[in-house]
């Protein structure tokens, strides 16, 4: 039995959309975000510009799909790294290992992920295009602190997962960059890092 014009015309739609969030993906990798358009997207996307803004009436537009549809695989591919049933069994050490190696993976193999999480290039008031992803992860690692010190208070707690997580996003672009050796150094000094901004919160709270 043949499908109804309808649902094929859905499946169509969602098949551009994929292919637009793919194609933008994959330029913010590599050109940034100030420095991708939409024609440059639409042009990687295999359709013209008006087709595009039949989807999306503007880059920040896709940037916020974009940064929504990460999230979802984000928390797909990072659950066990925010297992909240064994964070206080855990070192710091072997704690920062668990959340920062899965986020380096996974921005690895999203590298255009970089451009929304750490708004290296965004101009101001584009910011919340990525805001999906960026309190994603904020939520994330606050959720972990809680685990973690549950004595420190709300605001302090909300601020340390703030600046953790602007920490790894500064960090990021210059790992996703290099490979190997390079690679394993550069995440090394970021655990180093988080570490000793954490180490005494976590003290404070043993």
């Amino acid at each position: 039995m043949t499908q109804p014009r309808a649902v094929k015309r859905q499946a169509r739609g969602r098949q551009r959309i994929a292919d637009i969030l793919d194609a933008a993906l994959a330029l913010f990798a590599e050109n940034g975000y100030e420095r991708t358009s939409t024609n440059a997207i639409a042009a990687r996307a295999g359709m013209s510009p008006g087709s595009l803004y039949q989807f999306f009436p503007n880059k920040e537009a896709i940037a916020e799909a974009l940064s929504t549809h990460l999230v979802e695989q984000m928390r797909a591919a990072h659950s066990s790294a925010f297992d909240l049933s064994r964070v206080t069994d855990l070192t710091l050490h072997e704690l920062i290992d668990r959340m920062v190696d899965p986020l380096v993976t996974f921005n690895v193999s999203h590298p255009g992920a970089k451009a929304l999480l750490a708004n290296t290039d965004m101009p101001a008031g584009t910011h919340g295009a990525a805001r999906p992803l960026h309190e994603a992860v904020v939520d994330r690692v606050a959720a972990v602190i809680q685990a973690r010190i549950p004595t420190l208070p709300a605001a302090e707690r909300d601020l340390a997962a703030m600046v953790s997580v602007r920490i790894v996003a500064a960090m990021m672009p210059p790992i996703v960059a290099v490979e190997g050796a390079a690679r394993r150094a550069l995440t090394a000094e970021l655990k180093k890092a988080l570490y000793g901004y954490i180490a005494p919160l976590d003290s404070a709270g043993s």
